[in-house]
């Protein structure tokens, strides 16, 4: 007997020899997807979900944010990088409390899950709080803290925070939930560290068997610095020190050069591709399809909600779509379904869970959204694909499931007091801001 039938959906499947069914039939066991085809199952099912009107389609793949700065969303807007970091985020981010991070990776998880993401891929502060909110509502994520020391001589590893959490996320909650929860190894990057930093993050990654993310050429300075002071790029000195020797993603890569793509791609590092970000805070325009034929894989992500605003993944999907049109004057470049494989094949392949998530296929974990289109904003409908990537939003979901368990449904949270996260968030932020005591 299946735990649940979908029927009558209109399914984007992502696999490349058999892209849609149209009213077909997906079933569910356990946390696996069961059966994918045209016609009905005999076997009964113990519910069974009409989709007529729905596309069904794997969960979105989020593989560059900050969660925890849901708490920062709209505070400093309209700012370049390096103001908007220095100035504004890093000290506001040193009153952070762990009761105030625990509030804002439940917000920003309530939005991904609202918004059809099932998996991300996080880096920020006190990461072993935030693990276990998603352990507890059901998300999929893989949690680093990105490790910065402006001066490696006075590097502590043992009262460092960064390597402190890496650690107990590594002890305590890799392969969690069934395997939903990963610890990943991170280096914020090259510019807020040094080569002594970055082959102990090195060796911790290989201690703990651990991937890695990084911030690599976000800002035209930030890669022309980097020249200045190795003779290098990013992209090669570190690929010089070892940090590109397991699988890593790489966020941003804006400013890379045709060898660092050659180089990545050799290495086999995925880019996770902001556009909206890196167009909020003028950072530049990634260009998607000279890095996908130099062989990188691409992925997406939103970057943290003050650079960004919200978590919604099918703004990037869009945006990454038509950015790779506008900057090539070439309608062709990304097309519709490339575009959507960004934020699901190739986001699992980018988190190393390819044989997971990411495709509606029988064996893969039932990591699977649904998106109502009678809508006067999607009708008519003449390709599903085209649709979801270029009329559809988060706002269109009515159904997000993560290892066959239902999170969000017709506006209901199933894992989380929505009213009771949206309230905590509002108090905590106006304290962070004012710079109020929060202890």
């Amino acid at each position: 007997m299946f735990d649940i039938l979908f029927c009558n959906a209109d399914i984007l499947t992502m696999r490349d020899e058999n892209r849609t069914v149209l009213n077909g039939y997906v079933c569910v066991e356990g946390k696996y997807i069961t059966y994918v085809g045209k016609d009905l199952p005999s076997a009964p099912s113990k519910r069974t979900i009409d989709c007529t009107g729905k596309i069904l389609m794997p969960g979105l793949i989020n593989t560059h944010t900050h969660t925890a700065m849901s708490l920062l969303r709209g505070y400093a807007d309209d700012y370049a990088l390096n103001e908007w970091l220095f100035d504004k985020v890093f000290p506001v981010e040193g009153r952070l409390t762990a009761e105030a991070i625990e509030a804002g990776v439940r917000l920003g998880f309530a939005e991904m899950i609202r918004t059809g993401t099932t998996s991300i891929s996080d880096m920020y502060y006190f990461q072993p709080m935030a693990a276990q909110v998603a352990l507890d509502m059901g998300i999929r994520a893989s949690f680093c803290n990105g490790i910065i020391c402006f001066d490696a001589d006075s590097f502590n590893p043992d009262a460092d925070r960064g390597v402190q959490e890496t650690i107990t996320l590594s002890r305590e909650f890799h392969n969690a939930g069934n395997g939903r929860i990963k610890a990943d190894a991170s280096i914020h990057a090259e510019y807020t560290s040094s080569p002594k930093i970055w082959h102990f993050v090195n060796n911790l990654a290989d201690k703990y068997n651990l991937n890695m993310q990084i911030h690599l050429s976000e800002t035209k300075s930030e890669h022309e610095n980097c020249i200045e002071k190795y003779g290098k790029t990013p992209s090669q000195i570190l690929a010089e020190n070892g940090v590109f020797d397991r699988k890593t993603i790489a966020a941003h890569c804006v400013w890379l050069s045709d060898d660092d793509m050659d180089l990545l791609a050799q290495k086999g590092v995925s880019c996770a591709h902001n556009p909206i970000s890196n167009l909020k805070l003028a950072s530049g325009i990634a260009s998607v399809r000279k890095m996908t034929d130099h062989g990188m894989n691409v992925a997406l992500g939103t970057d943290g909600c003050c650079s960004n605003n919200t978590h919604d993944l099918f703004e990037e999907i869009r945006a990454a779509a038509l950015l790779a049109k506008g900057i090539s004057y070439d309608p062709t470049a990304l097309c519709a379904y490339d575009a959507l494989k960004l934020a699901t094949v190739n986001g699992a392949l980018a988190q190393g869970r390819e044989n997971e998530v990411g495709r509606i296929k029988e064996g893969l974990e039932a990591d699977i959204i649904l998106l109502d289109m009678n809508s006067p904003i999607t009708r008519p409908m003449y390709d599903p694909i085209s649709a979801v990537v270029y009329s559809a939003s988060g706002r269109d979901v009515c159904m997000t499931m993560i290892q066959g368990k239902i999170l969000y449904e017709n506006g209901e949270y199933k894992t989380v007091d929505i009213e009771k996260a949206i309230s905590d968030a509002d108090e905590l932020a106006k304290k962070i801001i004012s710079g109020e005591d929060l202890c």
